[in-house]
């Protein structure tokens, strides 16, 4: 068994890895390794925007996790993706960059996660940030992670956003800026025409620094403790277990699914669980894998009576040309996500914040591209986006070879159906607008015949999917917080030397795609463990509906 030193070990090199490998390395005087279990994300897949779909659905960059039988969705076992590859999620994810709303921050504060209001996280999002249009109040110009809009060239997203006016929804100029609420422009991480994954921005550019040693097919699989200390790692590579000792810290990064799971193999997490697989307990902390949170979606479908859609570029020869036009030039279809407007909508009345996200897409297909489309047509991605449900991630046995057991409880709360429900009313109201008139034909799904609650619930049992945003499996929390399992400065609470630094930290989801808060928490994770004080808050203002209590918009 090799045995070396670094100061500071880094499991999992996914959208929190890459900025924690950045920013700790930086200046030199720490060593820093990065483990990663993933190989390569140099493949054209990965780097071409509108392929977002390929990766996703190949084990060689896909964990390819799926649910225990979810009990409220009649059973289904439900795919849980995640990144296995450089870059992690940001190497398979659709490209989206969403920040949440600022309030879901202030909820965060008051969960207990001081100091990660809105005014204290506003500047990392900025520090992060390489906005295409230039920074403002609100957004960043100059970081690493390069965002911008889409054209807009298909006349379906103008119909889009007009719908949205139509119906009594506001125009937002920036749903990442002071306002979230209503129908806007999406920002994708896309720069120069690629993927901005944080293995790209992050990640590739300081590979070279002599600090810094990123080992890739190696899988961490348990932290040796000296009493309440993480004193070293072992990780199998090559055939061959190894051992790394902790100079200051290991971190985990390995998101909401790994991160648990490597905390309970070594004994950290709720000690009847660990015992009854004959794992040593080193530290009874309850609250490892559970809290797990997720977004639902499913695909409002309308057929279009025009043949402007996407589906004319489906066919072989046109997607030669767009890839032969995006590998010589990286501009044109392949150079998008096609997610280039959305919508945040609240529900009902008494809802203070939106709690509906919209991707609209300008062709009705699968989001994983696990269905081709048949006809013209255009979609809505539509889900409730702070479920009341909660799940858990146990483990299957001790051995680190074998996949958790995973189980989110999808729409085990009577609000989460309530959601859903308007969810479906919601989206056809809009779909029905003028904008959409020459452009409407029949609805796909969920179907003209789904109207009443059972039949929509019926339709959502069938047909909901996973928005694969897995998240808040570590909480963050205050330390009168039992289930609690890091402080607000990442700290694994009762353990020494131990952080853990992705979404899994979340107290609760934040309302969008998860990416961007990620990076975010990362970068100011990365100041708490520097010890070099925090970014100065920003107390730039934000939008909330001043008829919030009594109206629905």
């Amino acid at each position: 068994m090799s045995n070396e030193t670094f100061d500071t070990v880094i499991v999992g090199a996914g959208s929190a890895g890459c900025v924690l490998a950045n920013r700790l390395s930086a200046g030199g005087t720490r060593r820093v390794l990065v483990l990663e279990y993933g190989g390569s994300d140099r493949s054209i897949f990965i780097q071409m925007p509108s392929a977002l779909s390929i990766p996703m659905n190949m084990p060689k960059y896909n964990w390819f996790y799926h649910t225990e039988p979810e009990p409220h969705l009649g059973g289904r076992s439900m795919h849980t993706p995640r990144g296995k590859v450089l870059g992690g999620s940001s190497s398979i994810n659709g490209l989206v960059y969403i920040r949440g709303n600022p309030q879901d921050f202030e909820r965060w504060d008051s969960e207990g996660a001081a100091g990660w209001s809105y005014r204290d996280v506003l500047p990392y999002f900025k520090r992060a940030e390489n906005r295409d249009e230039g920074g403002d109040e609100y957004r960043g110009s100059g970081g690493p992670l390069q965002t911008r809009y889409g054209t807009l060239k298909n006349p379906l997203h103008a119909a889009w956003l007009k719908a949205g006016t139509e119906a009594g929804y506001p125009p937002s100029t920036d749903v990442n800026g002071f306002r979230q609420e209503g129908f806007g422009r999406m920002d994708m991480t896309v720069g120069d025409g690629r993927r901005s994954s944080a293995s790209n921005v992050y990640l590739r550019p300081i590979m070279s620094r002599p600090n810094l040693k990123v080992l890739t097919h190696a899988l961490a699989t348990r932290i040796v403790f000296d009493g309440r200390r993480a004193k070293a790692l072992e990780y199998t590579h090559g055939g061959t277990t190894h051992r790394v000792n902790i100079g200051r810290e290991l971190i985990l990064a390995g998101g909401p699914i790994n991160s648990p799971q490597l905390l309970k193999l070594s004994g950290v997490g709720p000690a009847a669980e660990l015992r009854a697989l004959g794992i040593d307990v080193v530290h009874d902390l309850p609250g490892v894998g559970e809290n797990l949170q997720d977004h639902l979606e499913f695909y409002f479908q309308v057929a279009c009576k025009e043949p402007i859609s996407l589906y004319s570029s489906i066919n072989l020869w046109s997607r030669a040309l767009i890839g032969a036009r995006w590998l010589l030039r990286k501009d044109g279809l392949g150079a998008t996500n096609h997610f280039e407007t959305c919508g945040f909508i609240r529900s009902r009345a008494g809802i203070a914040y939106p709690d509906i996200q919209y991707h609209f897409l300008p062709m009705a297909v699968a989001y994983d591209g696990s269905t081709l489309a048949q006809e013209h047509g255009f979609q809505a991605h539509v889900g409730p986006m702070r479920t009341k449900s909660r799940g858990w991630v146990h483990l299957a046995s001790k051995n680190p070879l074998d996949k958790p057991k995973i189980l989110f409880n999808y729409l085990s709360e009577p609000d989460d159906w309530t959601e859903m429900r308007a969810c479906v009313r919601l989206t056809r109201e809009i779909f029905a607008q003028p904008a959409f008139d020459r452009y409407r034909g029949r609805e796909i799904q969920p179907g003209p015949d789904v109207q009443t609650d059972a039949q929509i619930d019926e339709f959502i049992r069938a047909k909901v999917e996973s928005a694969y945003h897995p998240s808040c499996s570590c909480k963050m929390g205050a330390a009168d917080d039992k289930m609690a399992v890091v402080d607000p400065q990442t700290r694994v609470y009762g353990l020494k030397n131990l952080h853990v630094v992705d979404s899994s930290i979340m107290p609760s989801v934040t309302t969008g795609n998860l990416n961007a808060p990620t990076i975010m928490l990362a970068e100011k994770a990365a100041d708490h463990i520097l010890g070099k004080g925090m970014l100065a808050p920003e107390d730039a203002p934000f939008y909330s509906a001043l008829n919030w209590r009594e109206a629905q918009r």
